[in-house]
Parts: C-alpha cells; structure tokens; sequence
C-alpha cells in the first residue's frame, strides 16, 4: 500500500521536547512492519506548520494528496490544525481511504470525536464504551483498537536486575502520595520525570530500566489535581505551532464535563510496553484492562496502595514467580499486542 501519515512529528509540536509518541510508535511501525513492504509518505503538519501557518499546510497536505494518490490517508489528529473541510476534500476524492486513530475517547468524545468521526471513511478507538456512543450518533465505521507495543523499539535490552521497584511518569494528582507512602512502607522505589529528583529519563534508557527492574510501578489514572493548564483548555485550544484560539462559549459546558470526566482510568501504552520489554508489571486496574492480560499471570493488578504495597512485597520476595509473570507477559503481548 501506499499510506500517507499525517501527524505531529515532534511531542506537543515542539521540537525540544524530541520525537512525539505516534513518531515513535505509528510512524515507526508503518515502516518497519511486514518487511517494510508499504511506501509510507510522512506528512508532519506541526512541522509544515511552523514553517508556512495552519492555512498554506492545509494547502501542501492537498496538493500531496494529489500527486501521491495514496491508497490510505492514516491521521493521528486530536485538534484542529487539519481543517474539516480538508479531510472532507480527501475523503471525497474516493480514490483514498481517511482513518484517524482518535485518542481519549474515555472523556474527549463528546467534545471533538463525534464531531470529526463523520469527515473519516475509519476511524478507531481505545475505549470500550466509545463504539455505542459512535453507533448512536450515526457513525458506524469505528474499529475498537487498544494501545499496544512497538516491538522494533521496545525490546529486552538490560543487564539483569539492578532496581527493587520503579515507576517513570509525573507525580500528577495522588502519586506522590503514593510513592511516599510505598516508601515509609519499606519497599524501595525509584522514579523518572519532572518533577521527581531522578529528572526525565530518554526513551533508550527507560527501556533498558524496564529490563532492569524487578517490579516495574504503572498508575493507570488521570491527573486528579487541579491545575491552571487543563481547567484554561475549556476556554482556549493551542494548537501545534503555540497560536491560540478561544473556543465557542456555547462548547464550554461540554468541555467542563468532559475535563471532570478526564479522571477516568483507561489503558496506556506502558501497559504494553513495560510487558513487552520483558518487564515484571504491577498496575492499577483500567477499563477493560484484564480483556488484554491474565490478572496474576501475565501482570498483576492491585486495588489500592495497601494492596499495591502487599503485592511488591510479596513479588519482591518471590522471585521464580514474579519472573514466570514477566516472562508471559513478554510472551503474550509479542504474540497479540503490537502496533504492527
């Protein structure tokens, strides 16, 4: 096939900040997959963007379109840097099949996928719910897909156990709390990102950490703490090139809903990719989380912190167990979860 991507190449649209996660997983994947037997054209409109505006981008992605034909337009999109009418254009043309993978449909449904499904010939989803509210609103091309692992850039790649328990994301809402509470519990943990002393980590480096540690800590909520930045993005969007635009006032009271709902627990991608690094996974729970892992064989899930805490005691202190976990999960998720 031939497949134009579009979407963002850099994380949040800024180059400092290094390769977006669809860069590193969609992108990557497209190309490597099957032996590498599809052309995949990259199309990166934060790029383009930042170089021509939002206007003349929209203008290249057409004309791209219409020199390349391509058998498959694949978009990562969750704004509205693409106009509507430019999928519209693309998808009308017949000749091309439009898919977008839509993200957080778990609380961003009602205030953008419903309304940018219908310009899609495809689109999908990860959350279980989503295909009936798609249904009942007329759209029924919805494929109900799941994060998963790129398998060509997570690998085993450590050099045996070096940590106790570890954890790499933010100390958003409660988690600190929660680390505090792993610790004074005397069970040693170790984080990565901002805001914890240990700093970011890159993505090789982390990878290798999964390898590296015995228990690796994955907190599957939404932030719970009330912060400026997610409350001003009822009111205003920012898109790629950090323009911003104030949002419709009549959208406002849906957005207000949809950011109260964004506490929701939902799959992510480290839900795969720690497994699929041949890392031992403890997890809170997650809607429909055990449709992809065996509870207590192929990961472990806890309840609460007391639970969490009892469970990396006791997998600490059970060593063939605990790797006979990981080496399943390793297993299963090479065999049924990857993006390719």
């Amino acid at each position: 096939m031939r497949i134009l991507y579009i979407a963002q190449k850099y994380d949040y649209g800024k180059p400092e900040k290094g390769f977006s996660f669809e860069h590193h997983n969609f992108y990557e994947t497209l190309v490597k997959m099957n032996g590498s037997g599809h052309e995949v054209i990259y199309f990166p409109f934060d790029e383009v963007m930042r170089d021509v505006g939002r206007d003349k981008m929209n203008k290249k992605l057409l004309e791209v379109v219409e020199k390349k034909r391509p058998d498959l337009c694949f978009f990562f999109i969750f704004t509205d840097e693409i106009k509507k009418k430019t999928i519209k254009r693309i998808t009308g043309r017949g000749d091309t099949v439009t898919f977008n993978w839509f993200t957080d449909d778990h609380w961003r449904f009602s205030i953008y996928s419903r309304h940018w499904a219908p310009f899609f010939n495809w689109v999908s989803t990860t959350d279980s719910k989503a295909p009936a509210k798609y249904k009942k609103v007329g759209y029924e091309n919805v494929i109900k897909t799941q994060w998963a692992c790129n398998h060509f850039v997570y690998k085993r790649i450590g050099e045996g156990l070096k940590h106790d328990v570890t954890f790499v994301g933010q100390p958003h809402g409660g988690r600190r709390e929660i680390v505090d509470d792993i610790g004074r519990a005397g069970v040693p943990i170790e984080c990565w990102g901002g805001g914890w002393p240990n700093g970011r980590i890159g993505q090789d480096d982390m990878i290798k950490l999964f390898s590296e540690s015995k228990i690796n800590l994955n907190l599957t909520m939404s932030s719970g703490a009330f912060k400026l930045e997610p409350i001003a993005k009822i009111f205003i969007n920012r898109r790629a090139d950090d323009s911003y635009q104030l949002r419709n006032p009549i959208s406002w009271p849906a957005n207000f809903i949809s950011w109260a709902s964004e506490r929701t627990e939902q799959i992510k991608g480290r839900n795969f990719e720690v497994p699929g690094s041949g890392g031992f996974l403890l997890t809170s729970d997650a809607d429909n989380l055990t449709d992809y892992f065996e509870d207590g064989r192929e990961i472990v899930i806890f309840k609460d912190t007391a639970d969490l805490i009892d469970k990396a005691k006791y997998y600490l202190s059970h060593e063939n167990e605990r790797a006979s976990i990981a080496e399943a999960g390793y297993q299963r998720t090479i065999r049924d979860h990857t993006y390719e």
